[in-house]
């Protein structure tokens, strides 16, 4: 029986190799403590740019449970620069299952479903350094339930 389980860490950790992007810069995820997601709870994302001279694609990263109770989700973030001057203060709205069916977006697996879900397209760094991203929930409920993670990968556009 032991066996079978070493074999398919092995199937698993194979297909993670393959599935390894190379014009990924940065990938990053944060678990949510019991999937309860205070809006204290401020996920802080720092992001080493060095090539200026490509755009880049930023993704959030969102895992939820199927009981999650909305069919959206709002964030506020923050990305600062390298001076710690900040470029964006937004509050966004991300759409986590069709709002009539209930069907949640993404790809599942058992009740979890990830997705990924862009939020900077073509984008030009303008200086090479590190990058901050916050990220914090705005729901009227607090804490937030069955949010299971958050997070963010940055990816360089193919020509």
């Amino acid at each position: 029986m032991r066996i079978f389980q070493y074999l398919w860490l092995g199937i698993l950790a194979l297909f993670t190799l393959a599935s390894c992007d190379r014009n990924t810069v940065f990938k990053s995820h944060e678990e949510i403590k019991d999937a309860q997601w205070y809006a204290s709870h401020k996920p802080v994302f720092k992001v080493e740019i060095q090539d200026t001279t490509v755009r880049y694609n930023a993704y959030y990263l969102l895992r939820t449970a199927i009981q999650y109770p909305y069919y959206n989700l709002y964030l506020t973030r923050k990305i600062t620069d390298p001076d710690s001057k900040v470029l964006a203060y937004d509050l966004v709205e991300l759409k986590v299952s069709d709002e009539t069916t209930g069907k949640p977006y993404g790809k599942g697996l058992g009740d979890l479903f990830d997705q990924k879900i862009p939020f900077l397209k073509n984008y030009e760094f303008k200086r090479s350094g590190t990058y901050t991203f916050e990220i914090e929930q705005s729901m009227r409920q607090d804490p937030l339930p069955f949010v299971m993670s958050i997070g963010i990968a940055i990816e360089k556009v193919q020509p």
